[in-house]
């Protein structure tokens, strides 16, 4: 399997266009001949686990007015696309407490993922500090994923 390795998203992505001094911002790295549309589709279907840390995560912060909804359509979707070209594609939103984007970007047999956070207040602030240490398991567990898939595809046996 491949590894997974901490790297910042390439210069090139259209996410750096949000970033200004003081924002959060990660990137793992992968090898993967996928699009990142496939990427995104097979890292953001959440294991179970993942699934009902968000559940949770919406019965606490619902009372503070924040997001809670979980389809990737509509004007309050968790997840809506915010960009997409063949090789990259960003989701993401705006709330109160925090703008953040999620990007999946295909380049030279890597899929990179990065996620971006601009903080708005003190809110934002602790929501980030409060999350981070599942940020990462998820994260690391999508692409365990995205490589997996692609391990797979790569050893599959070719029809003739």
């Amino acid at each position: 399997m491949s590894v997974i390795s901490k790297t910042p998203l390439p210069a090139h992505s259209h996410l750096w266009a949000n970033v200004q001094p003081g924002d959060f911002v990660d990137g793992y790295a992968v090898e993967s001949d996928l699009s990142p549309r496939a990427a995104a589709d097979m890292g953001l279907a959440m294991p179970g686990w993942a699934k009902a840390l968000l559940a949770l995560r919406n019965r606490i912060v619902a009372p503070l007015g924040l997001k809670t909804e979980v389809s990737d359509q509509g004007a309050n979707a968790i997840f809506p696309v915010v960009h997409e070209d063949e090789r990259e594609l960003i989701l993401g939103t705006d709330d109160s407490h925090l703008n953040f984007r999620i990007c999946v970007m295909q380049q030279e047999g890597r899929i990179h993922m990065a996620t971006w956070v601009h903080r708005n207040n003190l809110l934002g602030r602790l929501y980030l500090l409060a999350v981070m240490p599942f940020h990462v398991l998820i994260v690391r567990d999508s692409m365990r994923r995205i490589a997996k898939h692609s391990t797979l595809i790569a050893s599959a046996p070719r029809g003739q």
